[in-house]
């Protein structure tokens, strides 16, 4: 959008382009909100709840024009994204939140019970869950190879393997210092997230850096897949630990994603884990085998909430929480457009820049703890029933 503006546009990353979650993510398009829109009600009220959900559905609404407006063949596939509830009190709050949702911001939310489960998703595991059908999926490496040419044509030079160390205030200007040399800018917009370093100190104090590990499995049955997974839906649960899954854009194998959780749990191990949840949810899978995996940073910020703000003058957009292909597009196209002082320029998170975390200075020693604590309360409740 700035290159096309005319502006002269220069885009440095630090490991190869689209290295990290920005391609080796689930491919969900959900623009997700870790805080339910109840609990939004409680702490912003119900007119800043009911724009910071409608422009969630916005964005992906956007996102979807805008795929199609660029001629970007990325997979996109609108079918909806089922929630299954982990516990009986899950499915019941999930209810309510349902409820409100097509009260306020009418997504279309439907609530199915245990016993219409199967025309979802083939197993007894969930205690029934809620449909989304404003969700769709994609294929996150054909979305940015197709971001990354699109800017390329533009003119935007983007220097990969090129780390920023610093950016200091120079006049009515920044300096950008990196690994291959200093440049510039008369505006400067950080969109590090997961990946923030002390190049950025003031920020990485700021956003929790967490790993998201994904498999995928070596391919199975057609007809295993329309019985598992008989409407394709993007898939997500209600623990506290959660999974994320779906099938392959082309159907024939199972992608699945969680955090990784244990500081010194070695890779294959993590694999292990990931496959005996996945076993846990679909039985009849004992004997697939995970095929591939890779992980990426996630970031979050103390809120729980995407991020667009400005500090010292630069632009920021960051605090995806593990929903970053909607989140980073939108919030980006909004920071772009404020530098440009045109278009839509307002957002409904645009917002203070989140508050620093106690004794944090950017490697989460506490965040072993935080998945062990969070992990006892879904045992906890998936046993109370």
């Amino acid at each position: 959008m700035l290159a096309r503006a005319g502006r002269s546009v220069q885009v440095f990353d630090s490991l190869r382009a689209g290295e990290g979650a920005s391609t080796r993510n689930g491919g969900i398009a959900s623009g997700n909100i870790r805080i339910g829109f109840g609990t939004l009600i409680e702490q912003f009220g119900l007119e800043r709840a009911k724009s910071i959900y409608a422009e969630g559905k916005l964005a992906r609404e956007r996102l979807s024009a805008f795929l199609d407006d660029e001629g970007i063949a990325c997979d996109q596939q609108m079918v909806g994204r089922f929630a299954g509830a982990v516990a009986p009190k899950h499915f019941e709050a999930m209810r309510r939140e349902a409820d409100l949702l097509n009260t306020h911001v009418d997504l279309g939310v439907s609530v199915i019970d245990r016993k219409d489960q199967h025309a979802e998703l083939g197993t007894d595991y969930y205690h029934g869950g809620v449909v989304r059908p404003d969700i769709g999926g994609l294929h996150p490496g054909k979305f940015h190879a197709g971001l990354f040419g699109r800017a390329s044509d533009a003119g935007a030079t983007i220097h990969t393997s090129t780390a920023v160390q610093g950016v200091q205030r120079d006049g009515d200007g920044y300096t950008v210092r990196t690994a291959r040399g200093t440049v510039r800018a008369g505006d400067v917009l950080v969109g590090t997230n997961g990946y923030t370093d002390k190049a950025n100190a003031w920020l990485q104090r700021r956003l929790v850096p967490v790993p998201s590990r994904i498999i995928v499995t070596e391919p199975i049955g057609v007809d295993v897949m329309a019985r598992l997974m008989p409407k394709r839906r993007m898939l997500v649960e209600s623990r506290r630990v959660g999974y994320y899954y779906r099938p392959t854009p082309d159907g024939t194998r199972i992608l699945f994603g969680g955090r990784e959780g244990a500081a010194n749990a070695s890779p294959e191990e993590v694999v292990r884990i990931h496959m005996g949840r996945l076993v846990e949810i679909f039985p009849e899978l004992a004997d697939i085998q995970a095929e591939f995996s890779w992980s990426g940073f996630v970031a979050y910020s103390r809120d729980y909430m995407p991020r667009l703000f400005s500090h010292d003058g630069m632009h920021y957009a960051v605090g995806y929480c593990g929903s970053g292909v909607v989140w980073a597009w939108w919030t980006g196209r909004h920071a772009a457009f404020q530098i440009l002082g045109q278009g839509e320029t307002d957002s409904a998170y645009l917002s203070d820049p989140p508050k620093a975390i106690p004794l944090y200075a950017g490697k989460p020693w506490f965040l072993p703890a935080m998945m062990n604590w969070f992990g006892f309360q879904d045992r906890m409740d998936q046993r109370s029933g």
